[in-house]
């Protein structure tokens, strides 16, 4: 059988995702509009909405695009404009963060490190242990 040689993006290893994210973070945060919080989270705000911000109990309506630090999509809302309602309580810790720094009409870009996101155990197929997320998130609505 013959061997496939082809690079793969996705998942990858738990060693190599681990230092393309301290590279991606030590890179990423001296580019132009990025904040860093205490927690490591970076963002960009490319939008700033006048509605209502939400807490850890809301309800929230929103788009998102959902990918790896190699381009690798993971999720898409806007792509069948179909949006995705969760509560705060079921988001990962990073997004949590983040999306209680918006208001309503606000679009955000996320840059959450494995330890606020699935950390050394990944989730699924398509996220590897201690990758990190890059998400694009509108805030449509707090329910």
């Amino acid at each position: 059988m013959a061997r496939n040689n082809t690079k793969q993006k996705g998942k990858g290893s738990k060693g190599q995702n681990k230092k393309n994210s301290i590279e991606f973070f030590k890179k990423n945060k001296t580019k132009k509009g990025v904040v860093e919080t205490k927690t490591g989270l970076q963002y960009i705000a490319k939008v700033e909405g006048s509605g209502a911000i939400p807490d850890l109990n809301s309800t929230i309506e929103i788009h998102q695009r959902i990918s790896l630090i190699d381009g690798s999509l993971i999720a898409d809302t806007y792509k069948n404009d179909e949006t995705e309602e969760f509560s705060m309580n079921e988001a990962i810790e990073g997004l949590k963060e983040g999306i209680c720094l918006m208001n309503e009409g606000s679009k955000y870009k996320f840059f959450v490190p494995p330890e606020l996101a699935w950390g050394k155990r990944g989730a699924g197929d398509k996220i590897g242990p201690f990758a990190t997320l890059v998400f694009d998130i509108k805030l449509i609505k707090v329910l």
